[in-house]
C-alpha cells in the first residue's frame, strides 16, 4: 500500500514521477500527488483524489523540473481527500514530504512541539513535515532537522523530503517501511518499489532501517542516525521483473490467471535439471535438516498457500509444520519447539506483519527462509535464505499466479528436503512430472473460460452471500476461493470445512444461497457430497467442482486428476475465474478493489 517515487538530476522529473506512480498503482491507493521544483525554481504541488489519471489530467504539459517527489496514498490517518493526499507541505511553504508508514506518536509530538501550528490535514505525515520546518527555523540544517524527526518519531516510515530553496538535493529516510535508491547517470532516484524506476535504471542501493540519505544528481550519501557514513555495494534488478504490460487483456487479473501454466514451467526451469531432479541450495537443505518443526508465517493468500504446503512437508519430508497468521504470531508467539526453522511466505516480500516476526526471529538467533516473488525485497534480504517464486510482476490486487507459484515452490522444496533426508515418499514423488501435468491441466481450464463465465452469472450475479465447502486440502482451497470472491466482487463469501456445517454454519443457508463444493479428496469425497446434499435440501444453489476420478453425473465442473497433495493447483483456477467474472458482471474494477492494497506495508 502507498507508493513513493522521487528523483533529482537531469531527467524530466514530472515524467519520471507520473510514470513511476502509474507503475505503483497495483499497490492500492485512493489519492495521488506530486511536487516538482521546476527549472525556474517555482514549486508546483498538485494532488488529486482517485486514480492516477485524475492527477495526470491536472498536470500541465509545460511542467518540468530537475527534482520532484510523488506519492500514491492509501488512507490510514484521515479520509481520502485532497487535503490528506501527499505530498504534504509545511506552513511556511518551504518543505514538501511524502511518507509511507504510520507514526504512532504523532499526536503526542503535535501537542509537544506544534501546538501553535495550523494543520491542513488529518494525517500523521503532516506532523513530520511541520517538525522539519520548526527545527530549521530554530537553526538546524535540513538534513539535521530530518535526523531529529527520525529520532523523535515512533512507528514506521519511508520519507522523501524536498526543500523548495534547494532544487539540487533530495532527502530520504527509512524505518521498517520499504524504500530503495535507484542509481543513474546524471540522476539519482528513490522508490518504494524497484518497479517504479525500472524504466530509468536497473541499479539499486539497499537502505537499512534508521538510515538517512542525501541524494543529488551526482551523489548518494547514506548515514545512520549517528551521522556515520554507511558504505555498501549496489545490486542489479532484472529489467524483466518490470515487464508487466497489460497487452490485449481487459484486466491484469485475467492475464495473470492465464499466465499460471507459464509460471509452473518457469519454476521447473529454475529449480530442476534436465533429468527432472529438483535443485535447491544445499546450505538451505542442511539448515532444514536440523529443524524439528517448520513454522510457516504468512498473511492472506500466502497463509492459504501455507496451509496447502504444510502436508507436503509433513508427508514428503516427515517434518511437522505449524502455520500461523503473521499478525497474530508476532504478538502471541506460542511455545516453540527446540529447533524451529521459520518460513516466511510472501508475494511482495515487504509485508509489515511478517517483517516484525522476522525481526523477532532474528533476535532469537533462529534460522529463517523467505519465499517471495520479489528477490530484492526486504524480507528476502534479511532472512538467512531466500527462494524466488519466479512468477513475474503480479499487478492485480487479488493474487492468482503468486498463489500457484507459492504452492509449487513449496512442493519442489518439500521433495528436495525429503530426498535430502532419505525419505522414501519423497523419492517416489515425481514433483517435476506432476507439475508439468498440472500446467497442462491449468491450460485446459483457462481455455474453458466461457463455460465458467456462465456458472458465475448463474451463481453470483445478484447474490449477497456465497459459500465454498471442502475437506482437507479442499477446505484450504475453499478459504482461498472465498477470499478471491469477496476481494473483488464484494460478495460476503466464506470458506467452510464441510464437516463443520452441522455445528452451526448451516444456519446461514437460505433459499438460493450459492454453495460451491470442492470434491477432490478421495478419502472424504463421499462425506463432502453428503454435505452438499444437506445444504441443497435446505434451498442452496449448489455447484460441484470435482476431479475426473471422483466425478458423478450432474457435477457442474470436472477438472483433470492430479496427486491429491497438489490438487489445489488445479481446482483454484475455476475458482479464480468465478471470482473474476462475478466482479466483471457486477461492473467493478477487477484489478483495484475498494479498500485493499497489494502490498501491506503497515501493520
Amino acid at each position: 500500500m502507498c507508493g513513493i517515487v522521487g528523483v533529482v538530476g537531469k531527467l524530466n522529473a514530472t515524467k519520471v514521477l507520473l510514470n513511476g506512480l502509474a507503475k505503483l498503482e497495483y499497490r492500492g491507493y485512493d489519492s495521488a500527488g506530486i511536487f516538482v521544483n521546476d527549472q525556474g525554481h517555482e514549486a508546483v504541488l498538485i494532488k488529486r483524489v482517485g486514480r492516477i489519471k485524475n492527477l495526470q489530467a491536472a498536470v500541465p504539459d509545460t511542467l518540468t523540473g530537475t527534482l520532484g517527489i510523488g506519492h500514491t496514498r492509501w488512507a490510514t490517518n484521515g479520509k481520502p481527500t485532497e487535503a490528506n493526499a501527499h505530498p504534504h507541505v509545511s506552513n511556511d511553504g518551504r518543505f514538501y514530504l511524502v511518507h509511507n508508514g504510520v507514526l504512532t506518536n504523532a499526536a503526542e509530538l503535535k501537542d509537544e512541539y506544534l501546538s501553535d501550528v495550523q494543520f491542513a490535514s488529518d494525517t500523521d505525515t503532516e506532523v513530520a513535515v511541520q517538525l522539519v520546518a520548526k527545527f530549521v527555523r530554530d537553526g538546524a540544517t535540513t538534513k539535521d532537522a530530518l535526523r531529529h524527526v527520525m529520532q523523535l518519531v515512533q512507528g514506521s516510515y519511508a520519507f522523501a523530503l524536498a526543500d523548495k530553496e534547494d532544487s539540487d538535493t533530495l532527502y530520504v529516510a527509512k524505518n521498517k517501511s520499504p524504500l530503495l535508491v535507484g542509481l543513474g547517470d546524471g540522476f539519482n532516484a528513490v522508490g518504494s518499489d524497484a518497479l517504479a524506476l525500472l524504466d530509468q535504471t536497473d541499479t539499486f542501493l539497499e537502505l537499512h532501517d534508521e538510515e538517512l540519505v542525501v541524494l543529488t544528481a551526482d551523489g548518494v550519501r547514506v548515514e545512520n542516525l549517528a551521522g556515520e557514513v554507511q558504505k555498501r555495494a549496489s545490486y542489479k534488478v532484472d529489467v524483466s521483473e518490470g515487464a508487466g504490460e497489460l497487452g490485449a487483456y481487459p484486466f491484469y487479473m485475467l492475464k495473470e490467471i492465464d499466465e499460471q501454466p507459464v509460471v509452473l514451467r518457469r519454476l521447473l526451469s529454475n529449480y530442476t535439471d534436465a533429468d527432472g531432479q529438483v535443485n535447491m541450495p544445499e546450505e538451505l537443505l542442511a539448515a532444514m535438516q536440523q529443524a524439528d518443526r517448520l513454522y510457516f508465517v504468512a498473511a492472506g493468500t500466502s497463509y492459504h498457500a501455507s496451509l496447502v504446503a504444510a502436508p507436503l512437508f509433513e508427508q514428503l519430508a516427515g517434518v511437522p509444520v505449524t502455520v500461523a497468521f503473521a499478525s497474530e504470531f508476532g504478538y502471541h508467539m506460542p511455545l516453540l519447539s527446540k529447533k524451529p526453522l521459520f518460513v516466511f511466505l510472501t508475494q511482495s516480500g515487504e509485508t509489515a506483519d511478517i517483517r516484525q516476526v522476522l525481526v523477532k526471529v532474528k533476535a532469537l538467533g533462529l534460522p529463517s527462509l523467505t519465499i517471495t516473488n520479489v528477490p530484492t525485497s526486504t524480507l528476502a534480504r534479511e532472512a538467512d535464505f531466500a527462494l524466488s517464486l519466479h512468477a513475474g510482476p503480479e499487478i492485480a490486487v487479488a493474487s492468482t499466479k503468486a498463489y500457484t507459484a507459492q504452492v509449487a515452490t513449496c512442493a519442489l522444496l518439500a521433495q528436495a528436503l525429503g530426498i535430502y533426508l532419505n525419505n522414501d515418499a519423497a523419492k517416489q514423488f515425481d514433483v517435476a512430472h506432476k507439475l508439468t501435468m498440472i500446467a497442462t491441466a491449468q491450460q485446459q481450464l483457462v481455455d474453458e473460460k466461457d463455460q465458467i463465465h456462465e456458472f458465475a452469472q448463474k451463481m453470483f450475479k445478484t447474490t449477497r452471500n456465497a459459500f465454498y465447502i471442502g475437506r482437507g486440502s479442499d477446505y484450504y482451497l475453499s478459504l482461498e476461493a472465498a477470499l478471491k470472491l469477496k476481494e473483488i466482487s464484494y460478495i460476503q463469501a466464506e470458506g467452510f470445512a464441510a464437516g463443520e456445517l452441522k455445528h452451526g454454519t448451516i444456519a446461514l443457508i437460505e433459499e438460493n444461497t450459492p454453495v460451491v463444493a470442492i470434491v477432490s479428496d478421495p478419502v472424504t469425497a463421499a462425506h463432502t457430497r453428503a454435505n452438499a446434499t444437506e445444504v441443497q435440501a435446505r434451498g442452496a444453489a449448489v455447484m460441484r467442482i470435482a476431479t475426473e476420478s471422483l466425478a458423478q453425473p450432474g457435477d457442474e465442473l470436472v477438472v483433470p486428476d492430479t496427486d491429491p497433495l497438489l490438487t489445489p493447483l488445479v481446482t483454484i483456477v475455476p475458482c479464480q475465474l468465478l471470482a473474476y467474472y462475478a466482479s466483471l458482471d457486477r461492473g467493478y474494477d477487477v484489478d483495484r478493489p475498494r479498500n485493499l492494497a497489494k502490498s501491506v506495508t503497515v501493520e
